[in-house]
């Protein structure tokens, strides 16, 4: 079964507390590892996590505020002490070129070659992820500075059915013709096809969107995925804070997966503001609003993507990864 899931680093906002440091999520997916946001810290927390600069393929920044870049050069510089070979693609907004460039060079040390800038720019950018498992598309948010949510999305496939094929004398490798083509004409020569033999397998999706108030991108962003991580800086008592810093509330973020039909939701990037005993404030308000799964995160925490789901005469049978 490949591994598929999130690790957070930090969930804190602009100031990290006793328990929360600043931003970083690790997403692994299929042999990939995708590093959203990653904060001050980021390089330590890795290492409690048990997670490895070789781990990291792609550095995707949502903006320039600190909490969400500022342990960039750590990455980058334990990217090149630790000999990474492999292409690392970094996404951050064009427009803030100049503040990657700082913290790119932060310091003296060996670069390292293997870092492709992929800056993004106006309200959506196609990521370009070559051979990789799923596509990854940028969309521009509303908040004080440039920012964008990240979705990434495999593509659809099939599950075969050991049965059905049994039962049409599809065997060995007439089963992979049939996988190719679409249909296989069997010894006995009947045509089976493809759909008669397997069910649709949804490509499984997921969408990180960090600071931005409520705006069009957030619920396109979001539309349909089997995982969201979103924001929740605020309260409802502090709606108007939330809208005037430009970031969401916890049952704002809640309707939002309402809206879009999301499967997990997960909340983070917490104010300082609240105390540890306010925490749970944040998934009531949420699970009023939203009835699927919410989880209120805490760092160094490993969220599972969901099962996957198929569709056709088995749907509602959850499937593994691979």
């Amino acid at each position: 079964m490949s591994a598929r899931d999130l690790t957070v680093l930090g969930s804190a906002s602009a100031v990290p507390t006793r328990t929360r440091n600043h931003n970083g999520y690790l997403l692994r997916w299929d042999g990939h590892g995708l590093l959203f946001d990653p904060g001050e810290g980021t390089q330590r927390q890795m290492t409690l996590a048990g997670a490895s600069a070789s781990d990291v393929t792609w550095i995707c920044v949502t903006h320039f505020h600190g909490d969400h870049c500022l342990g960039v050069p750590g990455i980058v510089q334990r990217i090149a002490r630790d000999g990474v070979a492999h292409p690392v693609d970094a996404a951050f907004p064009a427009s803030g070129a100049r503040f990657w460039e700082r913290l790119r060079h932060a310091a003296a040390f060996h670069d390292t070659d293997v870092i492709r800038e992929r800056p993004v720019a106006g309200d959506r950018t196609e990521l370009d992820t070559g051979d990789a498992p799923f596509s990854l598309v940028a969309m521009r948010l509303s908040h004080p500075v440039e920012a964008y949510g990240y979705r990434l999305e495999e593509p659809d496939g099939v599950t075969m059915l050991p049965a059905e094929l049994a039962a049409r004398g599809v065997r060995g490798p007439m089963v992979r013709r049939l996988q190719r083509d679409g249909r296989v004409v069997t010894p006995d020569g009947r045509t089976v096809t493809l759909d008669e033999c397997s069910v649709r397998r949804p490509g499984q999706k997921f969408a990180f969107v960090m600071d931005t108030r409520l705006c069009d991108a957030v619920a396109e962003l979001a539309d349909g995925v089997d995982m969201l991580v979103i924001e929740s800086t605020f309260l409802d008592s502090d709606a108007a804070l939330a809208a005037e810093y430009g970031h969401l509330t916890a049952s704002q973020a809640a309707k939002v997966a309402a809206g879009a039909g999301v499967r997990h939701l997960v909340l983070t990037h917490f104010s300082e503001r609240y105390r540890t005993d306010d925490e749970p404030r944040f998934a009531d308000e949420a699970s009023a609003v939203f009835g699927g799964e919410v989880t209120l995160v805490h760092d160094l925490d490993r969220i599972p993507m969901p099962p996957r789901r198929l569709t056709g005469r088995r749907a509602g049978q959850d499937d593994d990864h691979g």
